[in-house]
């Protein structure tokens, strides 16, 4: 399995990197709900499965069905250590006065649903932040400081947050320099973090700033394929392959996650990553810049 250091953390793990929302949320990519014993045990078989293969980084969160991922992830990861790479999240509060409070409480949850003494990773769990919540995370006193002080105390390894916006928020708090890492949107049909020929994008922000940068909706949540079956209704072609090479070709990307809930869907998605060439699934990685040459 192919790994990289995770910005300036010092941590290294695999490029391809198990996403925890398929194992907590109901229904969400297919028929599926936490609560049933055997589709369970079908998830926590496939965590177990990728880290016999090589994979390291697992993400997860206490939103992805009121903490049922983390709690799946914690049954299949129990014991392994530093061998494993777990990152989680915490939502904003629904109320700014007491925000200690929510943070440990949370903090705690996680831990105890993990069955783990300390997180590797901490992010805070947002999809577009405003002015005012970006205030109140930086503020002194405010969010992030109860989390870096949790993380001074040892329960904490690195803290980051995630995102699927480009507003001026996210740029505000990559340039905070008090997070690690940074996880957000970006594939195919998703490539403006990274605009690769001028460049700009947050992406190139956050590598300025040496923060690791992992993706999610790697291969863009079935929305390309269903747009390819609107408009070619026949097509036949599996282009998930070419998708999750995609965004491993991207050399700014750290970890590109990718849920999985069977054994056999974490060994494609291994071999895909695997495949530098293509010779398994065609294309294997690709020349980014090359790709948006205007003038070939």
């Amino acid at each position: 399995m192919e790994t990289v250091a995770l910005g300036e953390t010092g941590a290294v793990v695999s490029r391809l990197g198990f996403g925890g929302a398929p194992a907590g949320l109901t229904n969400y990519l297919g028929a599926y709900t936490p609560e049933d014993s055997r589709q369970r045990r079908s998830v926590i078989e496939a965590i177990g499965r990728a880290v016999d293969l090589g994979v390291t980084y697992f993400d997860t969160a206490p939103a992805y069905g009121d903490g049922a991922s983390e709690a799946i992830f914690g049954d299949a990861l129990h014991g392994l250590g530093a061998h494993v790479f777990v990152a989680t999240k915490l939502t904003l509060p629904g109320t700014w006065d007491r925000i200690e409070e929510h943070v440990r409480a949370s903090v705690e949850a996680s831990l105890k649903r993990l069955r783990r003494e300390r997180l590797d990773l901490l992010q805070i769990h947002g999809d577009s932040y405003s002015d005012d919540v970006a205030e109140a995370v930086l503020a002194p006193g405010g969010l992030l400081s109860h989390m870096e002080a949790l993380r001074d105390a040892g329960l904490i390894r690195f803290l980051g947050f995630t995102t699927e916006d480009q507003n001026p928020a996210v740029y505000r708090f990559i340039r905070s320099g008090r997070f690690d890492v940074l996880q957000l949107c970006y594939n195919l049909i998703y490539q403006h973090p990274s605009e690769p020929t001028r460049p700009f994008g947050s992406m190139f922000e956050a590598e300025a700033h040496k923060m690791g940068i992992v993706t999610m909706r790697t291969v863009t949540s079935g929305i390309f394929q269903r747009w390819l079956q609107w408009v070619n209704p026949n097509n036949t072609f599996d282009y998930t392959p070419a998708l999750l090479q995609f965004v491993l070709s991207n050399p700014l990307v750290d970890v590109a996650l990718v849920g999985m809930r069977d054994t056999q869907l974490v060994e494609a998605n291994v071999r895909i990553a695997e495949d530098l060439t293509g010779d398994i699934y065609p294309p294997g990685r690709i020349d980014i810049r090359a790709l948006h040459e205007r003038y070939v």
